[in-house]
């Protein structure tokens, strides 16, 4: 199994998760996490989305939401990084819940590791 990496994106220090780690499918799951990114003083973390079970995209399961309010009470960012679109054209709910926290500070959802770089990167 690949280990995860510390990396520094304009000042912002990113767990980068291996994209071959266990599931995020529960808030045990998200602690394990959150321990591996205090332990390496890391701001934010980036889960690669084959790192998601698929029933976090599922909002009734309450998954996303147990989640991202674990991150959210240990202050810390997470991103979900890949192609999610076969989710989101399977829900109205998701695709607006995306929506809504990609224009928020703590929580997102991108593409692309390019894509997190251009948003952590200072505008002016």
């Amino acid at each position: 199994m690949t280990t995860n990496s510390l990396v520094t994106l304009h000042d912002v220090r990113v767990l980068r998760c291996a994209p071959d780690g266990p599931l995020l499918d529960s808030e045990s799951a998200a602690l394990d996490l959150l321990g591996d990114a205090f332990g390496q003083d890391a701001e934010l973390v980036a889960v690669p989305v084959e790192r998601v079970a698929d029933e976090f995209f599922r909002l009734r399961t309450g998954i996303a939401g147990a989640v991202m309010q674990k991150f959210a009470n240990y202050r810390l960012r997470l991103v979900l990084v890949g192609d999610i679109s076969r989710h989101v054209a399977a829900s109205t709910a998701l695709r607006d819940f995306v929506h809504e926290t990609n224009n928020g500070g703590h929580i997102w959802f991108l593409p692309t590791y390019d894509d997190l770089d251009a948003r952590l990167r200072p505008t002016g």
